[in-house]
């Protein structure tokens, strides 16, 4: 007998007025408000009540209406592939969690979690995993994502604890974004950080190998060598020191490890010029960066992804907490260190233990702290020590040791370091559990013993939290399509079926939370700063008007904590924070021989993760339709590379073919190329596969940042692309990516193959041989063939010796229309529209689709503001994504003429 009807399905919208949510991206945390159209649809808005975004939205947050679609979404269990029902595909999970534990133990069993789940998703994860199942091998793909900062805040706080909050980015007089392209990964900070600029003369300084955006929009650009950021900030604390900067009252009142420390940083950089030499630095740009940074009280020192995604991550970020307690600039309004996170629940993963060296409620293995969380769960099994790391988990499962896997909401397949190694591992698994809201999620699905459909943003209820500690609420407001539901309703059911009902006998999320904030206060004296004790009574009603609120919160706090340590009170037992001394940096691995380059791998403005969502917007894929690799002049002709060519790149662990772009803003010696692109939107273009295994020893973060490659010219002859009503089935052998448009999609591809044999192939493929709409120009290398079906396109078929963006747009124009008449469909061919051909460029506003010609008209026409711009076309006037990249233009324009 199956379970009954779902409580959380019907055949309408569960609301039809707005609803106040949290955006489904980064750790920005922006509120949202939605508002279904009653036909699967949704109208966003930025919510201005919401203190994290106060109503701006990026790019990608303005645009999540678009990716709202039900195809291509995953609506029925399924065990081998078989659509089963709920009760088969739960006992199957139960089973094999149950069968590899009783007959290899409990840690032959492990879990892989998201930063995409909600907290009440992670919570009962972690609940079941460590102390019903009795392992600690649950960890998450935030350990990809912010494990090293993690680590740096225990070794130097007592516990994992961000001490800022976002107004301290208004409240700066100096902002330094290490290792963050800001304007692209937290569009919504960086425009308060702009405001800041603009408002009150507030410098940038941005430190990163790439001259990125963020690094072209910064009063100072510190184009620091790959791994040497450790050394400037070394640099850093000894002046700190020495220029009577210290503030030595709150180092002896609140500090421990000073001297030994400063011994350290001496070491590491004697003196500036040694400094400069090991950063890559000119000694002018330090000695200005020194002096902004000691002369300026004010000043917020923001780290990501370049920071955290190295070999020496955990180093990396204590030396900057390091300076900061020296200077005691931590935990006052517009100063301290300042962590940007990468997903939208990487925080509240943390709070509930979803890392495997951690308990909930920020509690580790410490006997008394087993105890305590083991007599609160009521739990019969504790793991008694740490679990896998991520890394080091699916080298386990590599070697045969993991016998039963469940994957929620992620895909280690894609992004995990050696991709291809991790693919094929999966395989060896005896059983593998993945819940999945996508049909198109490559290497996973296939190896999957069960597939459980689950809930989606804007079907899912619960909580996150963002970087500055705020907990806000994730509300449906459409219904989960076909039988999907709720991953902690799935975990749940699987513990029930294990035979622990009364630990996973939860209602609704309301009830879940509740466990969570009641932990958070049990038995916390104090000294576990992670406390929100004051919501564990909150009633249902209560918690689904929650209003975002920062932690702490124990019980009898009438607000939460916006900033800490201003005052000291550490999590130490002593009360006082340690700093830290960093090992002398240097790069895990490098570059030699085969492999003479630092690959550094990274994000792009309008795309997110696997783009398993960002992929669906029309909108959002026009600024960067294809993967491609950056390359610096230097190196473009030391390997024989061209601008706007193609190029293989190599690693020990895999290779891609990616469109060559050329530019001055690389680093001569490293390359870069984005992530996003996986099989389920590319063809060999999969950058996770290059990257190497090696973890920071502290935090096991993998360093992505740092992976010796190699490049090559790769001989194109053929381009084209193909322009479709529904989802094309692609080859291995053709380098492709796919591109989200209106109607459709747009496959472009590249290929060795001449033209002409290439089209037949591609003719034969799509099955567009005997199309009567067929056109041949051996001559000029031109081949096209379409196919119509009541007057609408289906499928049209380009290839050519070049990239054809003219006809191209033509194709997405024909495509979007819902009736093709007898004069147009003459034209379907022609590689145009009728008249005079326009080349209008990239797209630079995605928010309203303005192309670089329109703005290289306005500067022409008389512009010479980003807000002139944004008067004209409106470019720039919405998320303000786009305005490092207007500002650019207009500044190469004004120079050329």
């Amino acid at each position: 007998m199956d379970i009954g009807a779902s409580p959380f399905h019907s055949a309408a919208p569960l609301a039809q007025a707005g609803v106040r949510t949290t955006c489904a991206y980064c750790g920005v945390g922006c509120g949202v408000i939605a508002t279904p159209d009653g036909a699967g649809g949704a109208a966003i808005a930025g919510d201005a009540a919401h203190p994290a975004n106060r109503g701006r939205l990026c790019v990608k947050g303005a645009a999540l209406g678009e990716t709202l679609a039900t195809e291509g979404r995953l609506h029925y269990p399924a065990i081998h592939g078989v659509r089963t029902t709920w009760n088969r595909a739960l006992d199957a999970v139960a089973e094999g969690l149950r069968r590899a534990s009783e007959q290899h133990g409990p840690d032959a069993v492990a879990f892989y979690l998201s930063g995409q789940l909600l907290t009440e998703d992670y919570y009962v994860a972690n609940k079941l995993m460590k102390g019903f199942i009795g392992s600690a091998n649950v960890d998450t793909n935030s350990r990809l994502c912010m494990a090293s900062t993690v680590a740096g805040h225990k070794r130097a706080f007592g516990a994992d604890i961000v001490p800022n909050c976002y107004e301290d980015l208004d409240e700066a007089d100096l902002v330094v974004l290490v290792g963050s392209n800001t304007a692209w990964c937290h569009p919504v900070l960086f425009q308060r950080i702009e405001q800041a600029r603009a408002g009150r003369g507030c410098r940038v300084v941005a430190i990163d190998p790439r001259r990125t955006v963020t690094a072209g929009s910064a009063d100072l650009h510190l184009a620091v060598a790959p791994g040497m950021d450790g050394v400037l900030f070394a640099r850093l604390l000894v002046e700190i020191a020495e220029r009577g900067a210290l503030d030595r009252d709150f180092v002896a009142r609140h500090t421990a490890g000073l001297d030994e420390a400063l011994g350290n940083a001496r070491r590491i950089a004697p003196d500036r010029a040694a400094t400069a030499a090991r950063c890559g630095v000119g000694e002018a740009d330090l000695a200005l960066f020194l002096d902004w940074w000691i002369a300026t009280p004010r000043v917020v020192t923001c780290f990501s992804q370049g920071v955290n995604q190295s070999a020496q991550g955990t180093d990396k970020v204590n030396a900057i907490l390091n300076v900061h307690l020296a200077a005691g600039r931590i935990g006052r309004p517009g100063s301290g260190p300042f962590s940007l996170t990468g997903q939208p629940n990487a925080m509240g993963g943390r709070e509930v233990g979803g890392l495997a060296n951690q308990l909930a409620a920020h509690m580790g293995f410490a006997p008394e702290e087993v105890d305590r969380v083991g007599r609160f769960w009521q739990a019969p099994r504790m793991a008694q020590g740490e679990g896998l790391k991520a890394v080091a988990l699916f080298e386990a499962v590599e070697r045969g040791e993991i016998k039963a896997l469940w994957v929620l909401c992620t895909n280690p397949a894609a992004s995990l370091p050696r991709a291809d190694a991790m693919r094929s591992a999966l395989k060896k698994l005896d059983f593998l559990a993945v819940s999945e809201i996508s049909a198109h999620v490559d290497g996973l699905l296939d190896a999957a013993t069960v597939v459980l459909p689950a809930a989606a943003w804007g079907e899912k209820d619960g909580t996150v939290t963002n970087s500055e500690r705020r907990i806000s609420r994730q509300r449906p407001f459409l219904a989960p399509p076909g039988e999907a539901r709720p991953d902690w309703w799935q975990i749940c059911e699987v513990g029930k079926r294990l035979g622990h009902r009364h630990a996973f006998d939860f209602r609704k999320p309301a009830d879940i939370f509740r466990e969570h904030a009641a932990l958070s206060a049990f038995e916390n004296d104090g000294t576990r700063l992670f406390d929100i004790g004051g919501l564990a009574e909150i009633s249902d009603e209560a918690y689904d008007d929650l209003a975002p609120v920062q932690w702490p919160l124990p019980k009898g706090a009438i607000a939460g904590t916006p900033r800490l340590f201003g005052q000291g009170g550490f999590a130490h037992a002593d009360g006082k924070a340690r700093f830290v001394c960093p090992a002398t940096p240097s790069l895990a691995a490098q570059p030699a021989g085969d492999y003479p380059l630092i690959l550094n791998t990274g994000r792009v403005r309008d795309q997110w993760h696997t783009m398993s969502r960002t992929g669906l917007s029309p909108g959002l894929a026009r600024h960067c339709p294809a993967p491609f690799v950056e390359v610096h002049p230097e190196d473009a002709g030391r390997f024989g590379l061209a601008d706007g060519g193609f190029a293989v790149v190599s690693t020990p662990h895999g290779r891609v073919e990616l469109r060559v772009v050329v530019t001055a803003g690389q680093r001569p010696g490293s390359i870069f190329a984005p992530i996003h692109w996986t099989e389920a939107t590319a063809g060999r273009a999969r950058v996770g596969a290059l990257v190497h295994g090696v973890v920071d020893p502290v935090s096991g973060q993998p360093d992505s940042k740092a992976v010796p490659a190699a490049i090559r010219p790769w001989t194109v002859l053929a381009q084209g692309f193909i322009v479709a009503r529904k989802r094309q089935p692609m080859p291995a052998w053709l380098s492709h990516a796919r591109m989200a448009v209106v109607g459709g999609e747009v496959v472009s591809f590249a290929s060795p193959r001449a033209p002409g044999p290439l089209h037949d192939l591609l003719s034969n493929w799509l099955d567009l041989w005997a199309s009567p709409l067929n056109q041949r120009n051996p001559a000029a290398g031109l081949y096209r063939a379409a196919s119509l079906l009541d007057h609408r396109l289906e499928v049209l078929l380009s290839t050519g010796p070049l990239a054809d963006e003219a006809g191209l747009d033509w194709a997405i124009e024909l495509l979007s229309r819902d009736r093709i008449d007898a004069a147009t469909r003459r034209y379907i061919l022609a590689g145009r529209a009728p008249g005079p051909p326009e080349d209008r460029g990239p797209q630079v506003c995605a928010c309203f689709g303005v192309r670089q010609k329109a703005i290289e008209d306005c500067v022409r026409r008389g512009a010479r503001s980003v807000e002139a711009v944004g008067k004209a076309v409106r470019a720039g006037t919405n998320c303000g994504s786009c305005r490092p990249e207007i500002r650019k233009l207009l500044e190469a324009n004004l120079s050329a003429a």
